[in-house]
């Protein structure tokens, strides 16, 4: 059995997600083509596997904190029990 961390979230948790994700990478500078690249990426994304997790680890944690501020408290929770699952300090964990 695939450990948590690897479980995708229901397509309601993951889509919100992604929508939020979108949003703060759009706040950003896109004068190089960073932000395109980011949100390119997270457009094309499923909800398969660890795919959740990739879009919060593209964020440091200042992000991943306004990321937490936007989101809903199940979309805060399915992300925090896999952060711990995969490993993470509770402590240090934004969700």
């Amino acid at each position: 059995m695939p450990e948590l961390y690897y479980t995708p979230p229901t397509n309601k948790i993951f889509n919100e997600v992604k929508e939020k994700c979108i949003e703060i990478w759009n706040t950003y500078d896109n004068q190089f083509g960073y932000v395109d690249e980011k949100v390119n990426r997270i457009k094309d994304i499923k909800n398969i596997q660890d795919n959740l997790m990739y879009m919060i680890a593209m964020f440091d944690v200042v992000n991943q904190k306004k990321l937490a501020d936007k989101l809903s408290k199940k979309s805060k929770i399915a992300i925090r029990i896999r952060m711990i699952n995969g490993g993470n300090n509770p402590e240090y964990i934004v969700f």
